[in-house]
């Protein structure tokens, strides 16, 4: 039976650590622009534009890490936010990731070693 490309992704708000466990080269990150600061000047303008822009910075962070999962067969997101249900969910009403098995688990914030057993331990145990 042919191995599927699987990928492993913890993430929060800020940040999305990618964890290919094929790969030869060392796994990345992908980090949101929606940073404090950007919260703080669109704050002090107005509540509503602050809103705003977080949803369009979050929406264009989740297209960032969509763009890495349409290359693989089998993802797991992982981390202790719920920002990896909002990606499921962003994903979920595109076509392009229907042949895509997409699985979320919570997880507490780890070590960079800790994340990469959490997902060899995960996709082990299939």
């Amino acid at each position: 039976m042919k191995k599927q490309k699987t990928l492993g992704i913890w993430m929060d708000h800020s940040t999305a650590n990618l964890i290919d466990l094929e790969s030869k080269k060392d796994n990345h990150s992908i980090v949101s622009d929606f940073t404090f600061d950007t919260q703080e000047e669109a704050l002090s303008r107005s509540e509503n534009l602050m809103h705003n822009k977080r949803q369009q910075m979050h929406e264009a962070y989740y297209k960032k890490i969509a763009a890495v999962i349409l290359k693989f067969e089998h993802v797991l997101l992982f981390g202790p936010t719920n920002a990896k249900t909002e990606l499921y969910n962003y994903v979920n009403a595109d076509l392009r990731f229907k042949h895509i098995k997409i699985e979320t688990k919570a997880a507490d914030k780890m070590t960079e070693n800790k994340k990469v057993a959490f997902v060899r331990n995960y996709f082990e145990h299939l």
